[in-house]
């Protein structure tokens, strides 16, 4: 049966999966609060416990490190509120972040603007790790929090988080923190092998429901106060009663993603490929951000000179194709990119910016319908070209 539209935009946000679907609603028919102490609520922590070890196990930490969230913003926003600990050290005083975070990061945290540097990144989006050792170095004494994403939403750009983390522990007084909301299982996330301090997850990017997400704290690391305070949920981290069915739906959805992360990685980054070469012999200016350092396997991000994005956006929508600009995150709002433009991408071309991005329920035909309206999309520009000439 052919499908009616083509939804190309998961870094956006993941359809949830069916099983997860089953998953949420059998949470949503247990009675009981996970707190309390009788059948009815002891169900509930059992539930509750269950998903917190499928997610511990997506990124290979312990299941007392998760600490369960509203999603990916919350999280980042308490990791990034200056509370941050290591074995009970003073807090730090700065933080060092790169040019391309995402906004949880960049506006989220709590650092006065006199303490807060940004880094440089190439014209691939990655880390100038030799601007990272130079500033860390003339830090010395000072106690810093560095935050690194793992993947840019927009780009792909995967992150060099093991060398990033090695400048860091140089630096003895540095904690690292990484937003690993894109690359959470697209690709295989260590947070014990990268050494990492914390990182944060949210579910609807790997097919969980919106509206949940986790804070992942290393052996030792603590948020000396909790960002929410109340009835001591979540080891007094983040008080609140847990949001049960969403909960059990990231577990859910962390363990599907991580049972069939190589398969799922392999298979999407075939249909990626297609697609951009599909996108190269359609416009052969098309430019690829980030084409030069590892990304994504679900994720293209390009422009064609003179092709405006919004114009496209609706064309293609207006085809059946749901891809975006960017980041989802401004309101719906379509402007120029600020993780580009970091990267040096000129304005005009940065405006055209389309970002086309994969995942689980992807097919062939989606891929073709993509590239067929792209070429109705094309056909103003070509037909203004041609009369120019």
């Amino acid at each position: 049966m052919s499908r009616a539209r083509a939804y190309l935009d998961y870094n956006a946000t993941a359809p949830v999966r069916p099983a997860v679907v089953e998953a949420v609603a059998r949470a949503l028919a247990l009675p009981g609060n996970p707190s309390s102490i009788h059948a009815e609520g002891r169900a509930a922590r059992a539930a509750l416990e269950a998903a917190r070890a499928q997610v511990a196990a997506l990124v290979n930490a312990r299941p007392e490190q998760v600490i369960f969230t509203s999603g990916g913003t919350e999280a980042a926003n308490a990791a990034l509120s200056g509370a941050l600990r290591r074995d009970g050290q003073p807090a730090p005083t700065r933080l060092l972040h790169t040019a391309t975070e995402h906004p949880c990061v960049a506006a989220g945290h709590r650092f006065a603007d006199a303490a807060v540097d940004q880094l440089p990144v190439t014209r691939d989006g990655l880390i100038d790790l030799a601007a990272l050792e130079v500033r860390l170095a003339d830090l010395a004494g000072e106690r810093v929090l560095l935050s690194v994403h793992a993947a840019n939403n927009e780009t792909g750009a995967v992150q060099p988080l093991s060398d990033v983390v090695a400048l860091a522990r140089a630096h003895g007084r540095t904690l690292v923190h990484s937003d690993a909301v894109q690359a959470a299982g697209k690709i295989p996330l260590d947070m014990a092998a990268l050494g990492l301090d914390a990182i944060t997850l949210s579910g609807h990017k790997f097919a969980a429901p919106k509206g949940v997400g986790v804070l992942v704290l290393a052996d030792g690391v603590t948020l000396e106060s909790a960002f929410l305070r109340g009835g001591g949920q979540e080891r007094r981290q983040r008080c609140g009663t847990e949001c049960l069915p969403a909960i059990v739906g990231m577990g859910e959805a962390a363990r599907i993603a991580r049972d069939t992360l190589n398969g799922e990685a392999a298979r999407l980054s075939a249909l990626r490929d297609r697609i951009e070469a599909g996108v190269r012999a359609l416009a052969p200016d098309a430019v690829v951000f980030a084409a030069g350092a590892p990304r994504l396997p679900n994720t293209l991000s390009f422009s064609v000179p003179g092709l405006d994005a919004p114009s496209a956006l609706i064309a293609l929508d207006l085809a059946g194709v749901a891809v975006s600009s960017g980041s989802a995150c401004s309101s719906g709002k379509v402007a120029r990119s600020a993780t580009l433009m970091a990267m040096g991408v000129d304005s005009d071309l940065a405006g055209g910016a389309l970002r086309v991005s994969l995942g689980w329920n992807t097919v062939d035909e989606e891929v073709a319908c993509f590239l067929d309206a792209f070429e109705r999309a094309l056909q103003p520009l070509y037909r203004r070209r041609g009369q120019a000439a």
